[in-house]
């Protein structure tokens, strides 16, 4: 994860650009359970989620999901220049993990909720760049337009690190309150600073947000790149535990923001990172969401840390677990 000094955030990419392999989220799909049959199987409810993140390309996986986008890294008098776009390519990927349709590749390259309808805000620049002052910018737009578009998820693969200026770290605290409040849960990648404890991306800490690390389980043991090794870990005996849950985030192939008409595979590209793995637990809480739309961010919070997979790993690693969102469908509905 790329952490930069005092107000400013950065796209979750230190590690993420794939050091080979094909992995798809066919595999984490086979891996979590959500099996083809299961997904025919379930209800199928639009879920609107929020992304802030560097944008979303006109991928055809992901064109028919879009609500809205609005763009918080021009000037103000650019601003009314509101067709999506990513020229950095984190966010395209991290949109095509939570609900790409998987039209390219026939299905092979779907995301976890295809379902999923997205309210888009881009508060990254080309670079993978960002300030605290276009988050907070990003995070009051997504609740302007909460009633109008019913957003109920919002997800945060950007790292922020501790700032220095308490003030501004003040206000995305409270943010994430407020928009908790406000029925909307926010899902923040732990961050790729680990292995070291309270090595947390500072925006997923709070106890109304859910922080996401990786892990992913028997794949990958033995490979020095795995998203495991460096992903970021809570605190000793922190209370609330840290990070809630972990997904898988190694090696993720998904849209890319360079696609090109009818080649397939140089569509689609491989990425790690806890970036990675936040979307994943997202389109989790989606696919719950279709099941129950009346639930709160707390039972939502309950259902997902009460039902993962415990590992066996330390706590400030795993948290509570692997997600697991066979049996969130099946704790929601009683």
């Amino acid at each position: 994860m790329a952490f930069f000094s005092e107000d400013i955030c950065g796209a979750d990419g230190f590690y993420e650009l794939s050091m080979g392999g094909n992995e798809a989220v066919d595999r984490v799909r086979k891996q979590l359970g959500l099996t083809e049959n299961w997904y025919l199987d379930r209800k199928k409810r639009n879920v609107t989620v929020a992304v802030l993140d560097s944008g979303m390309a006109n991928h055809p996986d992901l064109r028919e999901a879009i609500l809205t986008f609005r763009d918080f890294t021009r000037k103000k008098w650019q601003m009314q220049l509101q067709m999506p776009y990513d020229d950095y390519g984190h966010g395209t990927h991290v949109c095509g993990i939570l609900c790409g349709n998987g039209k390219m590749s026939g299905g092979k390259y779907q995301g976890i909720c295809p379902e999923i309808q997205l309210v888009v805000g881009k508060v990254l620049d080309q670079r993978g760049d960002g300030s605290a002052e276009e988050m907070l910018s990003g995070m009051e737009w997504v609740l302007e337009v909460k009633k109008e578009y019913d957003v109920r998820l919002l997800n945060l693969s950007v790292g922020i690190a501790q700032l220095r200026n308490q003030i501004k770290q003040g206000k995305l605290k409270e943010m994430t309150e407020r928009l908790y409040e406000e029925g909307i849960l926010t899902v923040c990648a732990a961050g790729n600073k680990g292995p070291f404890p309270g090595t947390l991306s500072f925006l997923g800490e709070g106890e109304c947000a859910i922080s996401v690390g990786c892990h992913d389980g028997a794949y990958f043991r033995g490979d020095p790149y795995r998203c495991e090794s460096y992903s970021g870990r809570g605190r000793h005996g922190a209370c609330p535990r840290k990070p809630e849950v972990v997904a898988p985030g190694t090696r993720i192939r998904s849209c890319s923001a360079l696609w090109q008409r009818g080649v397939m595979e140089a569509s689609y590209e491989a990425r790690s990172g806890t970036s990675m793995a936040a979307p994943i637990v997202t389109g989790c809480l989606a696919i719950a969401l279709e099941e129950c739309p009346e639930a709160s961010p707390r039972k939502l919070k309950k259902i997902l840390t009460s039902t993962a997979t415990d590992l066996g790993e330390p706590w400030n690693k795993q948290g509570w677990g692997m997600v697991c969102p066979r049996k969130m469908v099946e704790a929601i509905r009683f």
